[in-house]
């Protein structure tokens, strides 16, 4: 397994990262006079007239409690967006290395990959939508930096065979970044147990999921202290807002309202499976650990459009390798799960 510097790109060993402000000074102040901010406050009030923490540590310290991990194995970013722009502008050289993903999967790893000028490649998913390691060794070269799995996978809601993603931590020398974004509706346990054992594994967490947060844009990274650091070094030194901070620590105090979302979205999830299932326009409905469905349907393509024509909005992921004819849905609240159903329902007297 390759030290994670020789994964570092060279500009990036050699940079020298930008200090704010409060990067140069710690401990406890009453008049600050040091980062030109307007010290008349604000419009709409006084809190927010001050630059945000740049290193987030009270969130931090709370998440500590909750997911067992020090802080200095911590990286938030303004979602997971940015933790994956950033991963790609650290270790991969434009034009020069490659990365792997297995579609069908999440877009932006691909997205961020051509923005950066970086090589993907692509080793698909088996029938059943599960990791081809063969496939995946094919494509490995000296230039592969970084392979990307999302487990549970979005679009299929599938988790992956554990041992397959451990055959893969124990054979490959990049980076082999797991996006868990709806790990808290999974079975399958996090991989973030196993971070001190592989110091080139990256995990992905977010708050838009099972947390709710969504409109707050906090995505998480898991990874060594080596990798963290790197992370901390290349991001915005502000890129967390103030607002954000405020409103995510207050969340973070909810974890039984958290849970008690989390056991009412899968019980919900299970059971708009099961009917769904019975529609004769349904051909397949996978197995989710997420908190959506993928469906298979008949004349996917007109059932969306007839869909949205009734106000419901699904996604129709009928382009994406495996998946023709499908649909995601997601799992609504129970009264919007009923209309969704009633409307599928007379859909599919008229397919």
């Amino acid at each position: 397994m390759k030290d994670v510097n020789l994964l570092l790109r060279n500009n990036i060993k050699k940079l020298v990262p930008y200090a704010s402000a409060r990067d140069e000074f710690s401990g406890s102040a009453h008049i600050f006079l040091d980062a030109n901010e307007n010290s008349l406050g604000s419009p709409i009030t006084p809190a927010f007239n001050r630059y945000p923490d740049p290193h987030q540590v009270r969130i931090k310290e709370r998440l500590t409690q909750i997911k067992g991990l020090p802080e200095k194995n911590i990286f938030l970013g303004n979602g997971s967006d940015e933790c994956i722009d950033l991963l790609y502008r650290a270790f991969c050289n434009p034009g020069v290395d490659n990365i792997i993903i297995h579609p069908p999967t999440y877009g932006m790893y691909e997205v961020s990959a051509h923005i950066h000028d970086i090589e993907v490649r692509r080793a698909l998913l088996t029938s059943d939508f599960e990791l081809n390691l063969a496939a995946t060794e094919e494509l490995i070269d000296e230039h592969t930096k970084i392979l990307w799995i999302c487990s549970p996978n979005n679009p299929t809601g599938n988790a992956f065979d554990h041992s397959s993603i451990e055959i893969i931590l124990n054979n490959f020398d990049g980076l082999v970044v797991i996006d868990e974004a709806y790990i808290n509706f999974s079975r399958q346990q996090s991989f973030i147990r196993d971070l001190t054992e592989y110091p080139n594994l990256v995990i992905l967490q977010t708050l838009s999921k099972a947390w709710g947060l969504a409109g707050l844009r906090l995505g998480m990274a898991f990874a060594s202290e080596k990798i963290v650091d790197i992370l901390n070094k290349i991001k915005a030194p502000y890129n967390i807002g103030q607002a954000t901070q405020e409103l995510v620590l207050a969340a973070l105090g909810e974890t039984e309202k958290v849970n008690s979302m989390i056991r009412d979205i899968v019980r919900m999830r299970n059971e708009l499976a099961e009917k769904i299932s019975r529609l004769s326009a349904v051909m397949n409905v996978y197995h989710s650990e997420a908190n959506f469905l993928l469906v298979k349907i008949k004349n996917a393509r007109q059932i969306y459009e007839s869909l949205l024509a009734e106000g419901v909005v699904v996604r129709d992921r009928s382009s994406a390798p495996g998946c023709t004819d499908c649909l995601r849905i997601t799992v609504g609240t129970g009264e919007q799960n009923d209309r969704l159903l009633n409307l599928l329902q007379d859909l599919e007297k008229t397919i």
